[in-house]
């Protein structure tokens, strides 16, 4: 009997040594893009470059339009908050990838949710921004005469909520899955940046929850948006082609392909990310499509929609007029 109890003893005493284990992994090791030293000085400067424009680009439109009384419509006012969201996300992503081309930079375990928090925010509200900015153009191109009557400051801020406080709870939502995982077989994370597939890589816990609230969630997320930018860019093109008009023809095809190539490249390495089975993905190939909507898509979109908008340009020009001192 005595023999009995110390091996129960031992038994439990080693299954409590083995829980805490579990608990003491709170920091992670970022390996970032790449390990070989000749390209890191490289990577960082074209990454520390694309960030400066990033942020020059997408705060230079918020003020555009928030200075300029013409750029006051449901259009720019949703356009200016994507700015927002693409600043936002790089923000997030981009400083820790450079302090990692530097140095090896660890990151814990706190800070780590945080960074996902925020990812996950702020991509998903950019999902809904461009359903709501797509919703906008049918609005002001297949009903213009109820363009007044529909697209009302009042919508246009409960767009604006919505699409915020639905990013706020689905980030929430995988948040709170993510912190009942335990990490203790590695702390080494195959990323640069705290993405959720690569951290359910390493996890102690059994993920299949985690990913099928990926699978059921983001799916929807993404479904939700892209069904219904598809469905209004689809009714601009029957519109545009009932007119019969070539000049206008041309100019519509080219924005409506603008913003479709921009919606395109932002929604296909979602959908691969988050939709796809995680097990069957390459690190390499999260990280490469990581990049193109962290990086690549916020510095994009202020070429794709504002550079190319006569309107903006126009403001842009009035205002460098306007600071340029005329010389003698």
């Amino acid at each position: 009997n005595t023999l009995y109890v110390c091996i129960i003893r031992g038994a439990t005493s080693s299954a409590d040594m083995e829980k805490e284990n579990t608990t003491l992994l709170t920091e992670f090791v970022l390996t970032g893009l790449t390990n070989q030293p000749q390209w890191k000085i490289i990577l960082f400067l074209v990454f520390f470059v694309t960030y400066l424009i990033t942020m020059v680009g997408n705060l230079g439109l918020i003020s555009l339009i928030w200075k300029d009384p013409h750029l006051h419509i449901p259009m720019y006012f949703l356009l200016g908050h994507l700015a927002f969201v693409d600043a936002w996300i790089s923000s997030t992503v981009t400083p820790k990838m450079l302090v990692n081309f530097l140095e090896e930079s660890n990151i814990s375990l706190a800070e780590c949710m945080v960074q996902f928090f925020s990812f996950a925010s702020s991509a998903t509200t950019e999902c809904f921004l461009l359903a709501a900015m797509a919703y906008d153009r049918y609005i002001a191109i297949c009903q213009p005469l109820l363009y007044p009557v529909i697209m009302t400051n009042r919508l246009c801020i409960w767009l604006l909520v919505l699409s915020f406080v639905g990013g706020f709870l689905h980030a929430l939502l995988h948040e709170s899955f993510l912190l009942r995982l335990t990490f203790c077989n590695s702390n080494i994370v195959h990323h640069f940046f705290c993405e959720v597939i690569p951290l359910l890589k390493i996890s102690c816990t059994d993920p299949s929850i985690n990913h099928l609230m990926l699978f059921i969630f983001s799916g929807s997320v993404q479904v939700f948006s892209i069904v219904t930018i598809l469905i209004s860019y689809t009714l601009v093109l029957f519109t545009i082609l009932k007119k019969k008009s070539e000049k206008g023809m041309r100019k519509a095809f080219s924005t409506c392909g603008a913003h479709l190539f921009s919606v395109t490249l932002y929604y296909v390495p979602l959908l691969f990310m988050y939709v796809h089975p995680a097990s069957s993905q390459a690190d390499d190939q999260d990280m490469f499509f990581s990049i193109v909507y962290t990086v690549i898509i916020p510095v994009l979109n202020p070429v794709i929609y504002s550079l190319r908008n006569k309107q903006v340009i126009d403001s842009i020009t009035k205002m460098l007029k306007r600071n340029v001192p005329i010389s003698c």
